[in-house]
């Protein structure tokens, strides 16, 4: 026993030194070098084609004049509305990403804002209640063919009305009126639109605001990203120096990054926002002026306004309706 005790003794003092040499200090880290990655949203590109020029040969915040607005649950036999009564409920295109106006609440899961308040109300006049409405999350590029393929009745989705759009799908009047300003990061130096030269600005692709910031001279270098939400996470990581669209859609942007951003200068042009319809369906064109015009008169525009926009600034009002007939 006393032989195997020694035996056994040697070889764990052998493990124990080798241990101990395996426990020696280890070689200094080799350096490696990592190649940036570029973390842009997906989608997002440099805009050096300018888009399609804008006609102004039409009075574009003109439509219908209403008729007789029917009761909800009454629509009109054979008309537009009553085949979405029939159908039981109203399909309507709208936004997710839009603060204030179209965004997805990530406590409840519900789409919440003006525009989505907005199409509440047109379902409520056509079924007497608000709840009866499909809401269907489009991008802005996808708005038209939405309405042209009747995938969707109505889209309320900050929705500019032009004359080239006004070719293409058929508009209410004009339910808010917005002005395209900048949102900057704080000290930027950006006070005004002729600061953007030799700048990085984002809009989404397929708006009015990416053609008005095109025809800037000088202009700037711009980026088009598939919604608003990605422009902010751009100027965040500093891959742009700023956003470019309506006032209402960059105060729901700075809300999120008060610290940092900031809104400047004077407003580079108006964009009134109309409810789109499918070009053709004249009678669903008529009846939502009509239920535009009852918000109106009886108080439920202002008090959309108050429960969505009044931190943007206090209620300028309805904006009148104007009818080419």
């Amino acid at each position: 026993m006393t032989a195997r005790f020694v035996v056994a003794v040697t070889s764990g003092l052998i493990v124990l030194a080798l241990t101990a040499v395996g426990c020696g200090s280890p070689e200094s880290p080799q350096a490696v070098t990592v190649t940036p990655v570029n973390g842009m949203p997906g989608g997002a590109e440099e805009i050096k084609t300018a888009p399609p020029a804008g006609n102004t040969d039409c009075d574009r915040e003109a439509s219908l004049r209403p008729g007789p607005q029917p009761s909800p649950g009454a629509m009109p036999p054979g008309s537009t509305m009553a085949a979405i009564l029939e159908r039981g409920r109203l399909i309507v295109g709208v936004d997710q990403a839009t603060n204030l106006f179209g965004s997805r609440n990530p406590a409840t899961g519900r789409l919440e804002g003006f525009d989505i308040d907005l199409a509440r109300e047109l379902a409520r006049d056509i079924f007497g209640d608000p709840d009866r409405v499909d809401l269907r999350v489009v991008t802005a590029a996808q708005r038209e063919t939405a309405l042209q393929e009747g995938q969707v009745d109505l889209v309320v989705r900050t929705y500019s009305i032009t004359c080239d759009r006004k070719n293409k799908v058929a508009f209410s009047t004009p339910y808010y009126v917005a002005k395209q300003r900048i949102l900057a990061t704080k000290g930027s130096g950006i006070r005004s639109a002729a600061d953007l030269s030799g700048k990085r600005v984002c809009a989404v692709k397929g708006t009015t605001s990416l053609a008005a910031l095109f025809a800037l001279d000088p202009r700037p270098t711009l980026y088009g990203v598939s919604q608003w939400t990605d422009c902010l996470v751009m100027i965040q990581q500093g891959q742009v120096d700023a956003i470019s669209t309506d006032d209402v859609v960059l105060a729901g942007l700075k809300d999120q990054d008060q610290k940092n951003l900031e809104l400047v200068g004077p407003s580079i042009g108006d964009e009134p926002y109309g409810v789109g319809v499918k070009l053709g369906n004249d009678d669903l064109v008529r009846f939502v002026n009509g239920a535009l015009a009852q918000m109106r008169e009886d108080g439920t525009w202002e008090r959309l306004y108050q429960a969505n926009l009044q931190e943007v600034a206090p209620s300028p009002g309805p904006p009148q309706a104007r009818y080419q007939d």
